[in-house]
């Protein structure tokens, strides 16, 4: 410590008060604990299985199955489509509700999408009925007018899934505390329901289970990616605003909620490795030039590094990365030619289709 003549003590250069501050230069210090083996390209499959391993680690335990009990709570007939008003259980103590569309002319089973909100009113503005600032956001509306039944539930914390919270609480870090305190992981448990999401699809007479996609912006990128590595019955997954990387997106203050984190994830698991785990399945990577949450850069980077994945499988052609002019937004211009060509007709042997993995 230094002082002048006056008594007053003040900080040494070396030292620090700021706690952002500290995690920024621990960040510039993390490696990855078993990076992608990028000049050994043979060894993919052990680090497949030990990013594999690591996904479940960190996600931690999950809930238990219980019966869907699906209820219909009503149903509206819209321009060329019925929108469904449903309810589900996830777990003993826990509800979803969601919106499912379907097209008029649906008399057959045929693709499905399920639709993840991004950080925002909820399922409401997923299918139209609420709008924010956000360009673009109601994208379960425009699948569903592409002929596609949609499933757009609201995820823990968002829309009629929303506690009451002082203005200066935010609910999906208020959440966190509360799962830290109980020892559970909001992303797993929103995983967990969102693969119960795909449980009501596989059983609706219209849907082909074998030809279910799922899309997602920001908050719903990040829902979206990790079920797509968690459960391989996403048969093709659109990543909007989110791929990049957590060293880079971390760098951005304000940026993550505790809706999008796991303990310990910085070192020992990354985007590219959650898009691995995707492969060889189809994975549509949407990156805004002005996106400062999520950079183009970093996003740019991890998508080459993760095509050296697709195409070891032989599968090259079924990672595509639409970088448009934008900010953190929606763009779905390539995502309807993605889906219709992915799910239009049931996925080849090398393509896994099963249970969660």
């Amino acid at each position: 410590m230094s002082g002048d003549a006056q008594g007053l003590v003040f900080p040494t250069p070396q030292r620090n008060y700021s706690s952002w501050y500290q995690w920024m230069v621990r960040l510039a210090s993390t490696a990855h604990e078993d990076p992608l083996p990028e000049g050994d390209l043979d060894s993919l499959p052990r680090w497949l299985d030990g990013r594999r391993r690591r996904l479940a680690q960190l996600l931690g335990p999950m809930p238990t199955a219980v019966p869907l009990n699906l209820e219909t709570l009503e149903s509206v007939q819209c321009d060329g489509y019925r929108r469904d008003k449903i309810v589900f259980d996830s777990e003993d103590t826990m509800s979803v509700p969601a919106y499912l569309l379907v097209p008029d002319d649906r008399f057959s089973a045929g693709a499905a999408v399920l639709a993840c909100h991004g950080h925002g009113p909820g399922k409401s503005q997923a299918v139209g009925l609420e709008h924010t600032d956000a360009p673009n956001s109601d994208y379960a509306l425009q699948l569903v007018r592409q002929g596609y039944v949609v499933l757009a539930p609201d995820l823990r914390c968002f829309g009629e899934r929303q506690d009451w919270n002082p203005e200066d609480h935010y609910a999906c870090d208020t959440n966190l505390v509360h799962a830290v305190m109980a020892g559970w992981n909001p992303l797993a448990q929103n995983v967990w329901d969102l693969g119960c999401c795909l449980d009501v699809l596989a059983g609706h007479p219209l849907v082909d289970a074998d030809r279910i996609g799922m899309v997602g912006l920001s908050y719903g990128g990040t829902v979206t990616l990790f079920t797509a590595a968690y459960d391989h019955r996403v048969v093709a997954a659109v990543v909007s605003g989110y791929f990049s990387s957590w060293a880079a997106s971390h760098k951005m203050p304000w940026n993550m909620c505790g809706s999008q984190v796991l303990y310990d994830m910085l070192g020992h698991l990354e985007h590219e490795d959650l898009a691995a785990l995707v492969s060889p399945r189809p994975l549509l990577v949407e990156t805004g030039t002005e996106d400062m949450l999520f950079p183009v850069a970093s996003a740019t980077e991890s998508v080459r590094r993760t095509r050296l994945v697709y195409e070891q499988a032989g599968a090259g052609e079924r990672l595509e990365h639409d970088v448009f002019a934008g900010e953190h937004q929606w763009h779905g211009v390539a995502s309807v030619a993605f889906l219709n060509r992915w799910l239009s007709h049931r996925p080849t042997p090398g393509n896994p289709v099963g249970t969660r993995a």
